[in-house]
């Protein structure tokens, strides 16, 4: 069965490969070489704080067992984690707004390190307040930072569809390269050399460093609405009534909770669906496998981004339909594959086919960020970006916090036929936001009685 694994490994390798070069003309974007200095930099800032991310989250539950911690209390912990992003994660994405995003930006890369820093403590309050830090810096990371790029490409003069370019390439590198490299560098310092499971914290600390460094030497300041007469509590109340009086903007969070809800409870739900009787898996091996899936999507987003005449909303129905899809195989191969009875031992068959799934899963996540980055950009209004961004987290973080305080209350078939309805409502969802673009495109469109009312003064 070993073989399966490096089978379905070099498949996708060889896609990845094949589609980045058979990329023509109608696939790229040409750009100028001032905006490609621009998204230069910004990938490499994204990626060494993605590579602080990465290195941390395969040793965050392998560390607390280290420390003598249960299931329970480890629980608790990552509760907390959500939980803080949820409660100061909004609050920090509105002082973004106001105060400044690359200061945000910073800022998160202070937090994140002091939460690197409470690791080496096996105090369960000290690693508590690390879980606190560590979900405020989360919420900056998925806020922050998109709203400088966004706000920052505008103030340049660069073309619109320019911001597809980086958006692609940034989950291209950040949630894929990075991701896999982060995983062999780390398994480098904990096994290899024999560091100990702090390692990849202090490592992750060392890129943070150098990606605050270069913010404070190459970035500028950029605001939301740096106005002084508005307090905290307006710029809730802002931003929550931007949310309620345009349906896009509601429909947008809507489909991002439900999509992303679904990503994160298929994180904790990967590992006993592939070994339900403790079957030997290679579990950082088959990491690296979804992160080169992800790859995959996000070059397929490159190329589908690139097209002017093919819109986002449209091939988005599709990709969570696929995805919904995807996560139906575990229930599928629970009734039509025989259960095996032997514990231990490889991946069984049924296990093999729900990889597959899983891959073609992690490939509908490569698509879904760079295109919903492009949404956002769309239909968010500039002026609270980073605010309305963190509130459509506060129900993504409500949902993963229920699923891991009730992760064994339910069969794992009925968590991912769970997933599978959110994802297919995500996609009906998906048909109603290019229905009401349309019609707000159609609305403010001049017809042809209106042009020819504007044209008789010129007759005249």
């Amino acid at each position: 069965m070993e073989l399966f694994f490096y089978f379905i490994f070099g498949a996708m390798g060889s896609i990845v490969v094949a589609i980045e070069l058979s990329k023509n003309n109608r696939d790229r974007i040409n750009a100028t070489t001032a905006f490609n200095s621009f998204k230069n930099n910004y990938l490499l800032v994204y990626s060494l704080m993605m590579a602080g991310d990465w290195l941390q989250g395969p040793y965050v539950y392998y560390l607390y067992s280290q420390y003598g911690y249960g299931k329970g209390e480890i629980g608790q912990l990552f509760i907390a984690g959500f939980g803080s992003s949820m409660l100061f994660g909004t609050i920090v994405g509105s002082l973004a707004d106001k105060q400044g995003r690359r200061r945000a930006c910073v800022i998160y890369c202070i937090t994140y390190i002091l939460s690197c820093f409470t690791k080496h403590s096996s105090e369960y309050k000290i690693l508590m307040l690390g879980r606190i830090l560590g979900g405020i810096a989360t919420s900056l990371l998925f806020s922050a930072f998109e709203s400088w790029l966004v706000a920052e490409h505008n103030k340049r003069g660069f073309e619109q569809q320019w911001l597809s370019i980086t958006f692609s390439k940034a989950i291209f590198l950040g949630n894929g390269l990075v991701a896999i490299l982060s995983g062999l560098f780390g398994n480098v310092l904990v096994h290899s050399l024999g560091l100990g499971p702090v390692a990849p914290f202090d490592a992750a600390a060392c890129f943070l460093v150098l990606g605050m460094a270069i913010i404070l030497s190459s970035w500028t300041e950029n605001y939301g609405d740096p106005s002084e007469n508005k307090d905290l509590l307006t710029q809730f109340r802002g931003a929550a009534v931007a949310i309620a009086s345009d349906e896009r903007i509601a429909l947008l969070g809507a489909i991002q909770s439900l999509f992303e809800g679904s990503m994160y409870t298929f994180v904790f739900l990967w590992t006993p669906a592939l070994s339900p009787n403790n079957e030997e898996i290679p579990h950082g091996f088959i990491f690296a496998t979804f992160m080169l899936a992800s790859m995959l999507g996000s070059s397929l987003a490159s190329r589908l981004l690139a097209r002017a005449s093919l819109r986002v909303e449209n091939y988005m129905q599709i990709v969570f339909v696929v995805s919904a899809a995807s996560l139906v195989l575990p229930i599928v191969t629970s009734f039509l594959v025989p259960p095996s009875q032997v514990k231990g031992g490889s991946i069984s068959f049924s296990g093999c086919i729900q990889l597959i799934g899983f891959c073609v899963f992690e490939a509908c996540v490569g698509i879904f960020w760079p295109s919903i980055m492009k949404m956002r950009s769309q239909y968010i209004p500039e002026e609270a970006r980073s605010t309305i961004m963190n509130f459509f987290r506060i129900p993504l973080n409500i949902f993963v916090c229920v699923v891991l305080y009730n992760v064994d209350a339910f069969p794992i078939t009925v968590m991912f036929g769970m997933c599978s309805i959110f994802l297919f409502v995500a996609s009906i969802l998906q048909r109603r936001l290019m229905v009401i673009a349309d019609k707000l495109k159609t609305e403010t469109r001049p017809t042809f009685r209106e042009k020819d009312a504007e044209m008789e003064p010129l007759n005249a």
